[in-house]
């Protein structure tokens, strides 16, 4: 999973990227190109497991965030930043809510609504200009040739473009699995999903009523909304020791820190969850795509697996919480065994039966 970090100038992404992945900026001359980090996704059961196995290694499931280049004329104009994006899986920008007169604005003045749409607009912007684009080169095609494909895709551009047109993302379009593959390869920006950090200061990190302002406006474009405080949690990173940085965000009333949040609404936004394999030797955490039968989440851990499969042995997350360990789960008749139709729950713990 690859998620771009977008937004204009001065607005903390840099920031938060270092954050997100302990990934000093040390080159400015590199702020050109897309940089590569990655970063853990933060999972409290996974702690859990780890502390009731004591393994000899624990792996957490990662994602590839990617820090790309500031939006600005010169971006936009040449269209580099959009191919950049187009080879990402969700894109997380990032808009600046936070004061600050020693920090200049692009725009001006402060205005998170205003950044947040100008950038929507461009991105819908690159989406409509590719597909007039392309409804000129099938119309060209068809009148030389009456292919049947280039025809049902010139009908499908012609839908696209009039959901443009109405200011619309097309990840809000509904296509069968046919049009999907006609357009599957094309780069489109707007069929991506979508997360909007506000970056807001101190004060305004339980600003209840700007999430929920920000929430209003995207609900309907299927966009999900963070607020974060790079600064804050720049702070926080510089911590020692876990205890120090539970203690400060006790302190400073937040829930979870942005690496939490962001990585939880990149799931939820690409329909992914979780699963653990685990044991005295390992505790680990893998990904799969929500609605995964056995076999393909089994798959995920390595292709033999899959190939093989043969059963899984899954007991659920809560049930090993509450009956305390495996032994007590058997006990209770709580680890099932499922064969090639069985679909994959968040928080399962699977133990894959193969043969190759």
């Amino acid at each position: 999973m690859k998620v771009g970090i977008i937004g204009l100038p001065q607005t903390g992404k840099k920031t938060l990227f270092q954050i997100l992945t302990g990934k000093e900026i040390t080159e400015p001359s590199k702020a050109s190109k897309p940089l590569p980090g990655a970063a853990d996704i933060i999972d409290s059961r996974f702690n859990q497991l780890v502390e009731m196995y004591e393994p000899k290694k624990n792996v957490r499931a990662r994602i590839d965030i990617v820090l790309l280049p500031k939006m600005e004329a010169e971006t936009i104009s040449k269209g580099e930043i959009f191919r950049d994006i187009a080879d990402m899986d969700a894109i997380c920008h990032v808009v600046r809510s936070f004061e600050d007169d020693a920090i200049y604005h692009a725009q001006g003045s402060v205005d998170a609504v205003r950044d947040f749409e100008m950038v929507n607009s461009e991105l819908i912007m690159h989406d409509q200009i590719f597909v007039e684009k392309r409804i000129e080169r099938l119309e060209a095609m068809v009148k030389k040739i009456k292919d049947e494909d280039q025809q049902k895709e010139l009908v499908l551009m012609g839908r696209l473009k009039t959901f443009l047109e109405e200011e619309k993302p097309l990840r809000l379009i509904e296509l069968t699995e046919d049009e999907e593959k006609l357009i599957r390869s094309y780069p489109f920006i707007t069929r991506k999903k979508l997360v909007i950090g506000v970056n807001v200061s101190e004060d305004d990190l339980g600003n209840e009523s700007l999430l929920a302002d920000f929430q209003k406006k995207c609900e309907h474009l299927d966009i999900e909304v963070m607020l974060v405080s790079a600064k804050v949690e720049a702070e926080i990173a510089m911590l020692d020791t876990q205890e120090e940085k539970d203690e400060f965000l006790q302190d400073m009333g937040i829930k979870q820190t942005a690496l939490e949040t962001l990585t939880k609404l990149c799931l939820k936004s690409l329909d992914l969850i979780s699963f653990f394999t685990v044991g005295k030797d390992e505790v680990r955490q893998w990904l799969v795509r929500k609605g995964s039968s056995a076999p393909r989440a089994a798959g995920v851990i390595h292709s033999d697996l899959e190939r093989g499969f043969i059963r899984a042995e899954v007991f659920k997350y809560e049930e090993l919480m509450a009956q305390g360990s495996e032994a007590e789960l058997k006990k209770a008749g709580k680890i099932y065994v499922e064969g090639k139709d069985y679909i994959v729950s968040d928080g399962d713990i699977l133990n894959i039966r193969f043969s190759v």
